[in-house]
Order: structure tokens, then sequence, then C-alpha cells
């Protein structure tokens, strides 16, 4: 097995290695010790709605590791591309295993960039309540369509036509931005007192009794 397969698929680091951070959140008693092909959708989806809010998400999101000191868990871009790309939408699907520790990295990196970005994601939603009661289109506003447009374009570059849902998806912009939408509200619940916690948890409903 290559090395930077191994990087993903590993198991959790000891408890002498993990970064202090990762342990404000718990540990979800996951039978395979892993996260299920739907987790890891739903936290790169997350990190996909961050891209379309911050130009050069990417490399805020490389501080934000350094920032947090989890090097140790996310060695550098090409690792956090692997890590995302265990996404099973995604057209570079790599068919590896997110370990809870590296699912709750890439969470409390969602949080703290959705934290940045909060006066934002506010203002965004406040347009979309906006639009919806004037019974406007979304695109008439400049900073909400600028949003979706990203979006959009992300989701459509990244993701494999070929599965089902990313078809439909893709065949109806509203449902694209209604996509984009639940997303960012996700980004403000994590913004929250015991946000990040929560939508932790939410992740992993229907999989833990």
């Amino acid at each position: 097995m290559s090395q930077s397969i191994s990087m993903v698929s590993d198991p959790d680091l000891s408890t002498q290695a993990k970064p202090a951070i990762l342990n404000t959140l718990p540990d979800i008693p996951v039978p395979s010790g892993n996260c299920s092909p739907h987790t890891q959708q739903q936290i790169d989806l997350l990190l996909l709605a961050v891209e379309a809010l911050e130009l050069g998400a990417s490399e805020h999101m490389l501080a934000t590791i350094k920032k947090l000191e989890l090097e140790e868990v996310i060695k550098g871009r090409v690792h956090l591309w692997r890590l995302r790309s265990s996404n099973p939408w995604r057209r570079s699907f790599t068919r590896d295993c997110l370990s809870l520790d590296r699912a709750k990295a890439l969470i409390i990196i969602a949080g703290d960039r959705a934290k940045k970005s909060m006066v934002l994601i506010r203002q965004l939603l406040l347009a979309e309540q906006q639009m919806k009661e004037k019974q406007l289109p979304l695109e008439n506003h400049f900073r909400l369509s600028e949003y979706l447009e990203r979006f959009r374009a992300h989701f459509r570059s990244r993701m494999n036509p070929r599965r089902t849902k990313v078809a439909a998806y893709i065949a109806s912009e509203s449902e694209l931005n209604e996509l984009a939408l639940s997303l960012l509200k996700k980004l403000l619940f994590c913004t929250g007192t015991k946000g990040i916690e929560r939508i932790w948890f939410s992740l992993f409903d229907g999989e833990i009794r």
C-alpha cells in the first residue's frame, strides 16, 4: 500500500499524539471505528460551502490547520485533498475510510472558517429570507447570487455526474441552490454555543443508538 493511501485509511492517532483540540468533540461509537460514506459526503459538502464563501479558501484552510496545530492529523495540501476525496460523490473518490480523528479535524476546520465568515453568512441568510418574502429571484441579490454561483460551479466541477443524486442536483439549479443554502445554515449553526458539537452528532444520525 502506498504511503499516500495509508495516511488516509490508517487508524486514529494514539492518545499521546492526538492534538488537544480534537478532545473538544466526543468520540462516536460507530461499529467500524470509521465514518460511513454518508458522513464523509456531508463533511466534504460543508467544506465545499466554505470554499464558496471564501476566496482563497484552500489557503485559509491550510492556515487554520497550522493555527490549530492539526498538522499531525492533516499533513498538508495533498492529504487534505485525499481526505475530502473520501466523499463518494467526488469525481476523485478514493474509496478510503475517514477515521474519526480526521473527521473531527475537518469539522473543526469548517467551524473555525464559519466563525470567520459569520457576519457574511448571516447577511446571506437574511437576504434569502427577504428575497423569498418579496417573491424575488435569489439572483437579484448580488452577494447571495455570487455565493450560489460559486457553490454550483464547485459542485459541478468536482462531483461525479454519473452518481444519480449528483446528476439530479446538476439538472436542477433550484435544488442545487437549496443544497447550498442548507449548508450555509449548518455553517451558521456551527458558530453558536455547542454548535460544532451538535453538527458533529448530526453527522451520525441513524448510525448509532
